[in-house]
């Protein structure tokens, strides 16, 4: 049964994974990439280094963000969301590096080793926090029930 996830359903899916892949497009370029996450108050929390997502992003806001839960070819979720970039300064950034800390860290092998996915120890002070401020957002899923 192929269907359409509801308002909670899709929240629950955003609330439940930490990796989505975050679409920017830029010039004529399309660019994907999966990022770590966090959502809340229908805003998607993440951080990055600089370089090519965040140029797009300056220079277009506009992006879509994907997140699915892949049990099997035939029971999936899969949501879609549509919103703006927004880079977060002061007490927003802080409160916002936090919950991302708290929500992957422990997802880790060895948290008190880990950099910052991939951003080394020394760039930490570059590190560019932001959030996607949702406009609208699709869900579906498929699954299917033994007789």
């Amino acid at each position: 049964m192929l269907g359409d996830l509801n308002k909670g359903e899709i929240i629950s899916l955003l609330e439940s994974q930490v990796i989505g892949r975050l679409g920017c497009h830029q010039d004529g370029e399309t660019y994907i990439v999966p990022i770590n996450y966090v959502y809340r108050n229908n805003a998607i929390y993440a951080h990055s280094g600089p370089g090519k997502k965040i140029d797009m992003l300056r220079a277009d806001p506009r992006v879509c963000f994907q997140v699915d839960q892949i049990a099997d070819i035939f029971k999936w979720k899969s949501v879609i969301l549509w919103g703006t970039f927004k880079e977060l300064q002061g007490e927003e950034r802080q409160q916002a590096m936090q919950g991302i800390i708290h929500r992957i860290m422990p997802l880790t092998y060895r948290p008190s080793q880990e950099t910052s996915h991939g951003i080394d120890a020394g760039a930490h002070q570059n590190i560019i926090v932001y959030k996607i401020n949702i406009k609208e957002g699709t869900g579906r899923f498929e699954e299917h029930t033994e007789l």
